[in-house]
């Protein structure tokens, strides 16, 4: 599990739990966070360095929302591409 760090922060509208995975070229971000009526959700954000023409680099980042009331939908379809992969 080197590949993962575990941090806790503060509610003040940053992540109460993320983990971060590298892997190869990506890099993901799994953050916990609460709306403001506290209910908890999961952000992914993939994140990948490319470099721009000029031979500088930037970040292209892409995120998912996933609120609490789809996690069983969002379960039962990631196992089955799991299964089928």
């Amino acid at each position: 599990m080197d590949d993962i760090e575990n941090v806790r922060h503060s509610r003040n509208n940053e992540a109460i739990f993320e983990h971060i995975v590298r892997a190869g070229k990506w890099t993901y971000f799994f953050d916990v966070k609460a709306t403001r009526s506290n209910n908890y959700y999961l952000t992914i954000t993939e994140s990948k360095k490319w470099f721009k023409e000029e031979g500088t680099f930037d970040f292209q980042k892409h995120k998912v929302f996933l609120y609490n009331e789809d996690f069983g939908k969002f379960e039962g379809t990631l196992k089955t591409f799991i299964t089928v992969i």
